[in-house]
């Protein structure tokens, strides 16, 4: 059961626990420098990814390491928008806020050119550790060429299908080399019993109510279909503009036309989607490759023989392979000039980052305590309980700072090999991946109605997958989103890009 969206703190005693009286070495400071100093407070809010809040292990070995004394704040992701945006308009944002994602960074850069939040540029040149973080990420996060964000980084091109191999291997099938060789193989495993129970209750594909981390834009960028923007005539137009977009709907209707999805997946979220896929009843899952570990460690409680494996390189109908690719984060974290007084205060809290950047301290967040949480294995960390890490350390990983090269934080060693096989075709995707051209550009009107216009081609979307909706229909709701500002906004984007 989720916690309650009203629940302040992540720790057992409020979310506040008292700082050591010694501190170890963390960053450049000498142990008596760390010792003699105040430990900082700091408070951070943050989105929570797991069912409940998590104990206060992590915070305390924290605290030592980077001489602070911390107040998390978790709220459930599935409610953190409304949260955020509620205490946002109440003036009660802590020092430390972080976002849920790209989406919501958008939505708040309006704020940001208010001048309600810290810019942070000039001061990463003081930061040895912060000063590592990636160009090229930093620049998609910046506001009229400022930052003003630290960002969590984010496997770029992680995309993939997770599989049934034990079906496959039944059925005779070898990895899907193309999109129609996928479809193949959903259908396959729709009609060809492949769990051998002699019912007609398998599914091909599970997939939810999500068009980007779900199924949709992985198979649509398997098709041709551009990353949110492409460049056509000349100049940039939105993706669903691009004939690509068309063929990958036509794809996904076809496929609940003949029941190879779960025919409601535009009103099933994410833990649904995954139950159909451990309960046995679908036979692939696409989005995050990385998802492996965790489908498989459900999958065989229940199927006790089954065997998953991963694959990523399917090419559409030109041949090409493709695969989309994230701007780098998967959440960046604001400082609100609400809750920070001044500079000094600031310098405090990037401080506090800096060590989070130091291996040390990033192999906590990331994996936990060494021989409480996690074992080396030829210098790679391989987890102990899987659960224990889940309730106790992956709230804070998914608050922490910077990615796996610019912290040096242990690459992990898995017992899933389809796992270990994720690791690597995540990065054989960098070859393949495409890059949303707007990431590091602005558009005023997209700021103002991008959400909300985007609603239009959402509904429109999903009618058409599920039949509701002919080519005609669609391109009127084109015609609707250009008019009502969707012409401007490609307009302002071309401009910026031409620059």
């Amino acid at each position: 059961m989720l916690v309650s969206s009203f629940a302040l703190a992540a720790c057992s005693d409020g979310g506040k626990t008292e700082a050591p009286s010694s501190s170890s070495n963390a960053g450049s400071e000498t142990p008596k420098a760390a010792a003699d100093s105040k430990p900082a407070e700091i408070t951070i809010m943050a989105p929570l990814n797991t069912s409940e809040t998590p104990p206060d292990t992590i915070v305390k070995e924290l605290e030592k390491l980077t001489n602070t004394k911390l107040t998390y704040q978790f709220f459930p992701a599935d409610s953190y928008e409304e949260k955020l945006n509620t205490t946002f308009a109440t003036g009660g944002l802590p020092a430390v806020t972080y976002l849920k994602n790209q989406a919501t960074f958008i939505q708040m850069k309006s704020a940001i050119r208010d001048g309600q939040f810290w810019e942070i540029g000039p001061y990463l040149k003081d930061f040895p550790n912060l000063s590592k973080l990636k160009s090229t990420t930093l620049d998609n996060t910046k506001v009229d060429g400022k930052l003003y964000t630290l960002y969590r980084g984010v496997d770029i091109a992680r995309q993939g299908m997770i599989y049934r191999k034990d079906w496959a291997d039944k059925l005779g099938l070898k990895p899907p080399e193309t999109t129609e060789d996928l479809y193949n193989m959903m259908k396959a495993f729709t009609e060809k019993d492949p769990d051998g129970n002699g019912k007609n209750d398998t599914i091909g594909l599970t997939d939810r109510n999500d068009l980007i981390y779900g199924a949709f834009k992985t198979v649509a960028s398997w098709i041709g279909v551009p990353n949110n923007w492409g460049e056509k005539d000349g100049k940039l137009q939105p993706e669903f503009m691009f004939p690509e977009y068309i063929q990958a709907m036509d794809y996904f209707k076809k496929l609940r036309d003949e029941g190879i999805i779960n025919k409601d997946f535009a009103a099933t979220s994410k833990t649904d989607q995954k139950k159909l896929f451990t309960n046995g009843t679908a036979g692939i899952y696409v989005g995050a490759m990385t998802d492996v570990e965790s489908l498989n460690k459900d999958l065989v409680k229940n199927v006790p023989t089954a065997v998953v494996d991963v694959h990523s390189m399917i090419a559409g109908p030109t041949g090409k392979y493709a695969a989309w690719a994230l701007p780098g984060y998967a959440n960046v974290m604001l400082f609100p000039k609400s809750a920070i007084k001044d500079e000094a205060e600031l310098k405090k809290i990037l401080a506090f980052f800096d060590k989070m950047m130091t291996p040390e301290v990033a192999n906590l967040v990331y994996w936990g305590i060494k021989d409480v949480h996690y074992t080396l294995v030829d210098g790679q960390a391989k987890k102990l309980d899987k659960e224990l890490v889940e309730r106790e350390v992956k709230a804070f990983t998914d608050a922490a700072v910077g990615d796996e090269d610019t912290t040096g934080r242990y690459i992990g060693l898995s017992d899933v090999p389809a796992m270990t096989k994720a690791q690597k075709l995540k990065i054989d995707n960098l070859e393949y991946a495409v890059q949303d051209p707007t990431a590091p550009l602005e558009s005023k009107t997209y700021l103002e109605k991008g959400v909300q216009l985007q609603e239009i081609i959402k509904d429109a979307t999903y009618k058409y997958m599920y039949g509701n909706l002919d080519k005609a229909g669609f391109e009127k709701a084109i015609e609707d989103w250009k008019s009502r500002g969707g012409n401007k906004i490609i307009e302002e984007y071309n401009a910026a890009y031409k620059k």
